[in-house]
């Protein structure tokens, strides 16, 4: 496991995964770990941090735009419309990640909330901010004590997974929770820790 922290060019200590990048520091400075609401911008997040499954979130993060421009900008109502015409122009398209059992997980995905959420506005932003660990826990002092998944990541995946949701795994719904600010894992000498 590298350092706990990283001594930017600009002289932040930023947390050790970050590295060198600049579109990584731009990233952990004013994104990861901010609190993140709305069911849109919920639904862009859990469906990047599904494609990131097995890669770099590095790798997502420099192909974040052609996602976007890809799927709608995660309207969920337009993906949720998304045939197979749609499935091959996605598996063609270099700006993205073209895994075809996680671009087939985004669209069902879509169509879940679609009828979900036209029942419920909201319900997606509800459903994950209710999985908010409650009370705090000390701060990671180290990258190694960063857990890969919590009792809560579990209960969330399992949430989601009930309601009809694929790649929702604990992993990934812990790196949700991460960047989507439910917890607050900037290790202690980062300048981002509270």
């Amino acid at each position: 496991m590298s350092a706990a922290v990283h001594i930017g060019d600009d002289g932040r200590a930023r947390c050790g995964w970050v590295g060198r990048d600049p579109e990584y520091q731009r990233y952990h400075d004013e994104e990861w770990g901010v609190p993140l609401r709305g069911d849109r911008a919920l639904f862009e997040k859990l469906s990047l941090e599904a494609f990131q499954s097995g890669l770099s979130w590095i790798t997502i993060l420099r192909r974040r735009e052609g996602f976007r421009r890809a799927f709608d900008v995660f309207d969920w109502r337009l993906v949720a419309d998304y045939g197979d015409a749609d499935i091959a122009r996605l598996l063609g398209d270099e700006g993205i990640i073209r895994n075809r059992a996680k671009v087939e997980a985004t669209i069902a995905n879509a169509r879940v909330l679609r009828d979900w959420l036209a029942l419920e506005p909201g319900a997606l932003d509800s459903l994950i901010w209710s999985h908010r660990p409650e009370g705090s826990r000390p701060r990671p002092r180290t990258l190694a004590e960063l857990p890969a998944q919590t009792p809560e990541s579990v209960a969330l995946a399992r949430a989601l997974k009930a309601r009809g949701l694929r790649f929702v795994g604990p992993t990934t719904a812990y790196a949700l929770m991460q960047s989507a600010g439910l917890v607050d894992d900037h290790v202690e000498g980062c300048w981002r820790a509270a």
